[in-house]
């Protein structure tokens, strides 16, 4: 280390106030963290892309400041998606630092890793307060059965009104409107849990079936619309 002359000849003046780094909650426990390895704890964190046409939720599972689970979603832009696929692979075993200075292919996923990095740091997770923190395979819980993410997707015009598309329930073949042509209810396929039981071995049919359910007042709409076609 480069000392300048100025600073070499200045006097020592001891330090009165010493104040160490503030503890933070970290799975269960009060840390002073000083190194990487000291930081633990599972949070989600979502970042936007510079043009805005697309977004990434972001879910890691740190421990010992290593990324031992990451959850990669999308929604917007098909280049994204794409980026998703590398970047589940590129962030799990990296340290947090690492990652944070890692060029995750996407502006969306690099913002949602940077809002991520600040959460971790600051013991602001969601497993600050658990003791040991969350299993790694925790992540998966927000998707449910069939690890399918909850997408919603709705659109309208001032013409025809709204369409509603998808939801958390799933895929929305029919809406189901009374005689106001008010939307009271809707048909759905649970994408996830048909793909699993095609999968397992059922017939798409009997698959698409057994996930067909509705939502809502359907039973008692006086018309069906595809909301897709109609």
């Amino acid at each position: 280390m480069n000392i300048s002359k100025h600073v070499e000849n200045m006097c020592p003046v001891a330090k009165g106030a010493n104040h160490k780094s503030a503890p933070i909650p970290e799975e269960g426990q009060w840390i002073s963290a000083k190194d990487i390895k000291d930081i633990s704890g599972l949070t989600h964190g979502v970042g936007r892309c510079a043009p805005q046409q697309g977004a990434c939720k972001l879910t890691l599972n740190v421990k010992n400041g290593i990324i031992e689970e990451a959850l990669v979603e999308t929604i917007g832009c098909s280049g994204m998606t794409h980026s998703a696929a590398m970047a589940s692979e590129i962030l799990t075993g990296k340290t947090i630092l690492e990652a944070l200075n890692t060029d995750l292919v996407c502006d969306a996923i690099n913002v949602a890793m940077r809002e991520l990095f600040l959460q971790i740091v600051y013991g602001r997770t969601q497993s600050a307060f658990s003791d040991d923190g969350l299993e790694i395979g925790a992540g998966l819980d927000d998707l449910g059965k069939g690890l399918c993410s909850q997408v919603g997707t709705s659109y309208s015009t001032n013409l025809k009104g709204s369409r509603y598309l998808q939801m958390a329930e799933g895929y929305i073949t029919k809406l189901a409107l009374d005689k106001n042509n008010e939307i009271i209810g809707y048909e759905f396929v649970n994408m996830g849990k048909m793909m699993e039981a095609i999968s397992n071995g059922t017939s798409a049919d009997e698959a698409l079936k057994a996930n067909l359910k509705t939502y809502g007042r359907y039973k008692d709409a006086v018309k069906y619309i595809d909301p897709r076609k109609e």
